[in-house]
């Protein structure tokens, strides 16, 4: 049977800002309860009082992840260095049976110019191109012939190296999205490799989207 306090922790894994509001001791549990009378009482199909959901709240523990570990604190004082790109341009087009040899030709002239930017991503229906702004006529005429569903430029990226170990900590993204998200930056597209972590952001966005992964790392 399902109590109030099944119902605070869906509530709450459901809304991970207002989780680690709770772990980090910066809410007020007496008007987050009243928030939340109406949508638990709703989930048992009774009438549910505040106290009981104030309770609930003070008991709920949050999982490591969300608070300040050991292990999450020594993998973020060890992100490596944070490149900046500027003048990217991002191509999504439909996949096709000739997708992948105009591709090839990309790769055959990017192979000359080393100090480029470029990402290839193949998904299950489309696949994305991001590269410098420089070969943008090069690019339409490669793939003149393929489905383009968008194009953007004008783009940046933040590239963020991080520790060898970082696959086995749970919750290391969710930092950068959180502060991300904090602070109003819409995220273009996100790249990642093993070691490596890329978001790509409007230009408007990138001086201030560079000073909060900072924040993060400080």
């Amino acid at each position: 049977m399902k109590t109030v306090s099944n119902c605070v922790e869906d509530i709450l894994i459901s809304q991970p800002y207002l989780e680690e509001a709770l772990s980090r001791n910066i809410i007020n549990f007496s008007a987050l309860a009243l928030e939340l009378t109406e949508p638990i009482s709703k989930m048992l199909k009774k009438d549910v009082k505040a106290g009981a959901i104030m309770m609930a709240l003070r008991r709920y523990n949050p999982p490591i992840t969300l608070t300040n570990s050991v292990k999450m604190k020594r993998v973020i004082q060890n992100l490596g260095d944070i490149t900046v790109r500027s003048n990217l341009t991002d191509y999504t087009v439909k996949n096709s049976e000739t997708l992948i040899d105009n591709h090839a030709k990309i790769l055959a002239r990017i192979n000359q110019e080393s100090k480029l930017f470029y990402t290839f991503t193949r998904g299950i229906h489309e696949s994305n191109i991001i590269i410098s702004s420089s070969l943008n006529d090069f690019i339409k005429d490669s793939l003149k012939l393929e489905s383009f569903i968008a194009v953007q430029e004008g783009l940046s990226a933040i590239s963020i190296n991080l520790p060898q170990d970082n696959s086995k900590i749970a919750g290391l993204y969710y930092h950068f999205f959180k502060r991300l998200a904090w602070e109003g930056i819409v995220l273009y597209e996100v790249i990642s490799t093993t070691n490596e972590f890329t978001i790509l952001v409007e230009d408007e966005y990138v001086d201030q989207a560079f000073a909060a992964i900072k924040r993060v790392k400080s």
